[in-house]
């Protein structure tokens, strides 16, 4: 017999030569990226605010704090920028998920041509965590069977829990496992929340990685959902910071700054610039008007200090199990505070996407509920304005108010010089060139096949070491829904516009921010020369990174994107069969101010929901109670009750129609079997109904009638559910024959 030995390999091992082990062993350190939703500049107990952080307090004093750190306008571009090292248009983000352009820039996600931290780093051996949000992705791609390409499992993560979209309700929360939708594992009455159960998935994730992987490093990203609105805390929590509000906006202000003074966070010789001319001064609301923005104040700063506390628990973790010294960490916020609240704030962010006005001398009287499951609050935009202290402006702005945000960085015993505030210029997109070299990872030219875009961010572990040097930035661009903004060797050159108003019409400031840290000295009329240099920077940065064309529209695209025809929600008919996984907002069908109709096949003892769109401040359902069909509709207030007998029989179409008359008018009926009721009007129609989505069989999250408890899941068989769109041209009622 010929022997086969080839490359070592003989007919015995004992003849035989293994060849090189391929095992490589990885070095490096275990990161945790913390990033918040909607901070704002002084919110931190370390960057001026009362608000109590002991946890983040002592992780800035172990390590540097940036005052000079920037963000994007908005959270998915400036989470597109962490996470890639790149500039956001030139990527495909430049603004948020569900306002799809019709130009590269504006795609929804991140293209594969700039890798993500994750993937890069997985591919060098780190076990890559993530939990929280991610708002990374087409809406349309958000349901429960994908496309999944871009779901974080997509985008180089190993393990993820946490939600899709832009916002989560911490009481009932919409949540993904890995690749799957799930329910909360618990119910607010159990003491669920999901600050918490993200703290404790993260710590799952990285004991079962020290069980088994101990040996190489994590990623663990935790891009909180707090403290975006809604505002939730638990109740003992907001006992701590009740009462503490009551001196209103204008004090807070005014004590946040001479607090960052005290405190090195904004240098000496900064002014407090002017109010905002949107915010009234609270000496001029009502009593009524100063208790409703002081509780909705409450439950945004109890939300944080919850927050700290769970943050606690996962640094303890980390020192209890030997893997603190060796972590770098870096906790920053994606864009300044958030002004949606309006004049007050609001019970439910019905009321902002709705225009709908809040009465104080009504809501005084429910005040107790802000904070818990029933309320979906948001606060008065005076709040964000003292959130930003000492910047201008909010979220969505290009002045220091939307870009600028508190980045704390600590290593072990890396940092030079424990405590100190930096002064730097950084970027978003300096995150990923930072971990890269933290971690000794090269970009590489290609990744998973996809040719790589240069970074665009630098690092900044220069600083780790020499918190005195000068910063390695020269310049960076930022521009937001037409709203522009160019940064340069100290100088600052800043535009906002109004929407619809040509560009050309846009008044330009300029600031020189080594001198000014707050922008309160507008040296426009004093520098046209130089003025007129940062401009002409400006547009040679929108052409080098995809910024053009501009674009100003915000809210029309998202309900736009609700009537493209082609999407797949727009099919004319969807059948349901039950059971179903829950369906978030952007893979439900439009059934907001379009025609639609809902047509149930069932049969046997029917008792229950058959479908519920919404939550408690805003929705509809569609049930069966005590023998009669249902429709309630709860327009933030006005609650719509119909109501239609189910004769005897095993098997009924049940029905309801939906008729829009266009200026928040509809009318709508039920049917079961061949039996029409007659047209009713709705008081009103929401044109945005709900954040919340979608549930077939049940109504499984926060409910939306209080004419049942609980899920209330269909008892008997519910065969189909079926819904018709407004492109379905066969409009005409169907019988049960046709099933």
């Amino acid at each position: 017999m010929n022997s086969p030995v080839q490359r070592g390999i003989g007919i015995t091992h004992e003849e035989s030569v293994p060849p090189p082990s391929q095992r490589k062993s990885v070095t490096g350190p275990d990161i945790l990226v913390v990033m918040f939703d909607d901070l704002g500049f002084s919110d931190l107990g370390c960057f001026g605010s009362e608000i109590s952080t002991p946890n983040i307090d002592a992780l800035a004093a172990a390590g540097h704090r940036y005052n000079n750190f920037h963000a994007t306008t908005l959270c998915a571009p400036s989470r597109s920028c962490l996470l890639s090292g790149r500039n956001h248009h030139a990527i495909g983000m430049r603004m948020l998920t569900g306002a799809r352009y019709d130009w590269p820039s504006g795609q929804e996600r991140v293209t594969k041509r700039a890798a993500l931290f994750s993937e890069v780093l997985v591919q060098a051996g780190w076990n890559t965590l993530a939990a929280g949000k991610w708002h990374l992705l087409p809406q349309d791609h958000q349901g429960p069977s994908g496309p999944y390409e871009h779901w974080p499992l997509g985008r180089g993560f190993n393990r993820f829990y946490g939600f899709l979209g832009g916002a989560a309700n911490h009481y009932y929360p919409e949540l993904v496992h890995d690749n799957h939708h799930i329910e909360p594992p618990r119910s607010p009455e159990d003491g669920y929340h999901l600050t918490e159960d993200l703290i404790e998935k993260s710590r799952g994730f990285v004991a079962d990685h020290i069980a088994h992987r101990g040996s190489s490093p994590f990623l663990l990203y935790l891009p909180l959902g707090a403290p975006h609105a809604p505002h939730h805390a638990p109740r003992d929590y907001m006992q701590r910071v009740k009462g503490r509000y009551d001196a209103g906006w204008d004090e807070l202000r005014k004590s946040r700054f001479e607090r960052q003074l005290e405190l090195g966070i904004t240098p000496k010789g900064t002014m407090l610039p002017a109010s905002n001319p949107d915010v009234r001064p609270w000496s001029e609301l009502t009593p009524n008007e100063q208790k409703v923005a002081a509780r909705f104040q409450e439950a945004y700063a109890a939300f944080i200090e919850h927050t700290d506390a769970m943050l606690g628990r996962l640094f303890e973790f980390l020192k209890r199990v030997g893997r603190w010294d060796n972590t770098l960490i870096l906790l920053t916020s994606d864009n300044g505070a958030a002004m949606d609240g309006g004049e007050l704030g609001i019970m439910s962010r019905s009321h902002f996407f709705n225009s709908i006005p809040i009465n104080p001398d009504e809501m005084v009287h429910d005040l107790d509920i802000v904070g818990g499951p029933r309320a979906d609050s948001q606060y008065a935009r005076g709040w964000a304005q003292a959130s930003n202290t000492p910047l201008k402006w909010y979220k969505r702005y290009t002045h220091g108010g939307g870009i600028r945000a508190p980045l704390i960085a600590t290593w072990g015993n890396r940092m030079k010089s424990p405590g100190r505030i930096l002064g730097q210029f950084h970027h978003m997109i300096d995150i990923a060139p930072t971990l890269y070299e933290a971690a000794g990872v090269s970009l590489p030219d290609a990744v998973n096949g996809h040719p790589q875009i240069p970074l665009h961010g630098k690092s900044m572990v220069y600083s780790f070491d020499d918190p005195s040097a000068e910063t390695v930035r020269r310049r960076q661009y930022f521009e937001m829904t037409g709203h522009r903004g160019i940064w340069s060797q100290g100088w600052k050159a800043v535009t906002c516009h109004r929407p619809g108003a040509p560009y050309d019409d846009s008044e330009w400031e300029l600031y020189h921010l080594d001198e000014d840290f707050s922008e309160s000295k507008n040296l426009a009329g004093s520098e046209p020369d130089r003025l007129r240099e940062m401009i002409a920077l400006w547009w040679h940065e929108a052409g080098a990174y995809d910024v053009l064309p501009l674009d100003d529209r915000y809210m029309e695209l998202f309900r736009e994107y609700r009537k493209d025809e082609r999407s797949p929600l727009y099919r004319g008919r969807i059948d349901y069969y039950p059971p179903l996984s829950h369906i978030e907002r952007p893979a439900t069908p439009p059934l907001e101010s379009s025609w639609f109709k809902i047509e149930a096949l069932a049969a046997g003892a029917m008792e229950g929901v058959i479908l519920a769109y919404g939550c408690g401040s805003s929705g509809f359902s569609f049930y069966v109670k005590s023998g009669e069909l249902y429709f309630e509709y709860n327009a933030v207030g006005p609650v719509l009750l119909k109501k239609m007998p189910i004769p005897d029989g095993e098997r009924h179409v049940l029905a309801f129609e939906f008729d829009p008359k266009g200026d928040g008018q509809a009318r709508g009926r039920l049917a079961v079997d061949d039996a029409v009721a007659d047209w009713f009007s709705f008081e009103r129609v929401l044109p945005f109904l709900s954040s919340a989505g979608m549930d077939v069989g049940a109504d499984r999250f926060e409910t939306v009638s209080k004419q049942y408890s609980g899920a209330f899941p269909f008892v008997g068989v519910l065969e189909r559910v079926s819904i018709l769109t407004g492109l379905n041209q066969d409009h005409r009622p169907r019988r049960r024959d046709d099933y």
